[in-house]
């Protein structure tokens, strides 16, 4: 394989949604005259002549509905689209990867999320014909998902890897305050008076190997400026994307996967696996009144994501990115847990709604799923009674009409799509759930949509059962020998071939594998969040220094530059399940864990095969008896900050 020029490893890391493209060559410099002569000029009835991959990844309507706002992820723009015209009349650059969008009460400004390790807030001024940028408000590490105060005094951001929510005073562009939530925050919503914004954290926080695991909805106070609640969700709630609030602001709706991560994985029949969910939650009590699930006896609704809430409060729509469709589900009439379907199995069977509900309640239910002609459904937006929905893989949009008898889905192109990549293509079908038997789950269901992890551990039957191991991230897979935690598959490569057979339960011709291959390849580290203007810290260089010395010996078995030795170690761990749980089918104490590669390890908690230490700092203290992996018994408090320090900057 030849070696890829930056701008090119760059161009191929803005393909996954929870990263961006940070290439200093590609940010907008100079004066407003100059940004705006560089606006995507469109040629009539063609569309934009796009540089690359679309990947409309969120949208926002106008308050009238005749102009739709669309980020365009990896081709670094926003688009206008005229929903009269039906077709894309305007496209301005922005900083970089754009991952949100918040448009002002009267339509005037737009506030976009351009995702970075410093990301920016690009102000445009959308009221007149020639859209253009008239203020940049910075941000943290990967930005997304902003939020209008409903007086348009301030705004609220994501900051992905930062952990935390950004309070903006726009008139000034001044951050207030950064108010620290849970992992990864993806998503939030404010409710209609403004005082309590709603954060969906991506990935749970603890360790994997726990009996009771699952992610939160963090509660933040915004006239005190602080975090009032973290509402757990149920059992195995993870990878969560949207989050909506209703109308009348008595409830609140995300959608996540529920991973069934105590069974073995011997089918994804029923959600054997991974249900995929909408979690309704009373927001008087904060806290989650019940589950909704979105998959079909036979069909499951792969991969959850966005989801709207509509005007007269009656129906909750959400996109299934994985199974192209969109479901339009009941809302709730009453905060009472009997609306909802109990959280077993037999949850998708039709017979356990409830049958004889009080006269003013009524069961919460799936009403109807629309299959769409697009791929990858992710962002919703309402413009009276049509939804329209950005297809992330095939670069258009669809509209269905709600107020229509059996409402049906048009697709609607937003211009010239270009033949994608095999590194592309290879995206699509990992996040795909049309691969899956039953279309139940795809590789982003226990990898995330951009082949990382989602902090579980998962018994497969690759190494007998009763040994969970916890999912690792697959960047750099191809490059670092074995694959799994025992290294039972050779490489990388027939691994992900084993996975098609043994996970999705699949019969995939040799170009389904291949493309994955390609994908998988493609795939660059993030720049970590400890690192100071993209480089080491103080604290981190001494931490280097440790880590490179005989005196902890960790170089020895994680070299640069995968830092990795591809090799399999005793490393203390083997019976650790197996004594908690009093497991006869655990790992034996003859096993050995081939090391993982260290790279982007920041962002790959919970650690160790078995998924048993939450932090780095329990890696190399209080889960390191015997200094098996690393001799850091004999390390000084300032030594171990500044080791930890050090391996979370890579």
């Amino acid at each position: 394989m030849k070696p890829m020029r930056a701008s090119n490893a760059w161009a191929l890391l803005i393909l996954l949604f929870g990263w961006i493209n940070v290439a200093a060559a590609e940010s907008i410099e100079g004066t407003e005259e100059e940004i705006l002569s560089r606006q995507t000029a469109l040629p009539g009835g063609f569309g934009p002549a796009w540089r690359t991959d679309v990947s409309p990844s969120a949208l926002v309507a106008t308050r009238d509905g005749k102009r739709l706002f669309i980020a365009c992820s990896t081709a670094n723009q926003v688009a206008t689209f005229d929903t009269a015209l039906a077709k894309v009349i305007q496209c301005l650059e922005v900083n970089s990867c754009p991952l949100g969008l918040a448009l002002s009460q009267d339509g005037a400004r737009l506030y976009v999320a351009c995702a970075g390790p410093a990301s920016t807030i690009c102000v445009i001024d959308v009221a007149g014909t020639r859209q253009r940028i008239v203020k940049r408000i910075p941000a943290g590490h990967t930005a997304m998902s902003p939020v209008l105060s409903p007086d348009d005094k301030r705004l609220y951001v994501c900051n992905r890897f930062d952990n935390d929510v950004s309070i903006i005073e726009l008139s000034s562009g001044r951050e207030l305050r950064r108010v620290r939530v849970e992992r990864e925050p993806v998503a939030a919503a404010l409710t209609p008076d403004g005082n309590l914004l709603l954060v969906a954290n991506h990935l749970q926080a603890e360790s994997a190997n726990s009996l009771h695991i699952g992610a939160q909805v963090s509660a933040i106070d915004t006239r005190r400026l602080s975090l009032r609640k973290h509402i757990p969700l149920t059992l195995g709630a993870n990878l969560l994307r949207g989050v909506a609030i209703s109308p009348d602001g008595r409830f609140a709706a995300v959608t996540h996967l529920r991973g069934m991560y105590w069974l073995p994985t011997t089918g994804v029949e029923l959600g054997r696996m991974n249900g995929n969910a909408l979690s309704v939650l009373d927001l008087e009590r904060l806290e989650v009144l019940g589950l909704v699930f979105l998959d079909q006896t036979a069909s499951g609704g792969a991969n959850p994501w966005g989801v709207a809430w509509t005007p007269d409060g009656q129906t909750i729509v959400v996109a299934q990115a994985g199974a192209r469709a969109v479901s339009l589900v009941d809302a709730p009439l009453a905060a009472d847990r009997r609306c909802f379907s109990p959280t077993t199995l037999s949850a998708y069977a039709v017979a356990d709604w409830p049958t004889t509900p009080l006269p003013e309640l009524r069961p919460v239910r799936v009403r109807q799923r629309i299959t769409l002609p697009g791929n990858g459904p992710r962002a919703l937006a309402l413009a009276g009674s049509q939804l329209y929905v950005a297809n992330y893989f095939s670069d258009d949009l669809c509209r269905i009409d709600l107020a229509a008898k059996l409402p049906q889905a048009e697709k609607v192109p937003m211009g010239q799509v270009r033949e994608p990549t095999l590194a592309r293509k290879g995206e699509m079908l990992f996040s795909d759930g049309q691969l899956c038997f039953q279309g139940w789950q795809s590789c982003a269901s226990c990898h995330d949509a951009d082949a990382r992890t989602d902090a579980i551990n998962w018994d497969l039957l690759n190494d007998g059962l009763a040994n969970p191991k916890n999912t690792r991230s697959l960047v750099r897979a191809h490059e670092t020998g074995p694959a799994m935690a025992l290294g039972v598959r050779t490489n990388a490569a027939t691994a992900v071939r084993a996975g098609l057979h043994h996970i999705l339960f699949a019969e995939a011709p040799e170009d389904v594998p291949l493309a994955l291959d390609a994908y998988l390849q493609s795939l660059r580290p993030v720049p970590s969040p400890h690192l100071v203007n993209g480089r080491l810290s103080a604290a981190a260089q001494r931490g280097e220094r440790l880590f490179r010395s005989a005196r902890t010996g960790c170089v020895g078995c994680h070299p640069p530059p995968y830092f990795t030795d591809m090799a399999g170690h005793d490393v203390g761990t083997a019976t650790a399940y197996q004594s908690m749980y009093n497991l006869p089918g655990a790992d034996k104490a003859s096993d050995r864990f081939y090391s993982p590669a260290l790279v982007e390890l920041w962002r790959t908690a919970p650690y160790l095969h078995d998924g048993s230490a939450v932090s780095l700092r329990d890696v190399v203290t209080t889960c390191n008896r015997g200094d098996c992996h690393g001799r850091t018994s004999e390390l000084i408090l300032q030594e171990i900050d500044d080791l930890v320090e050090y391996l979370l900057s890579l």
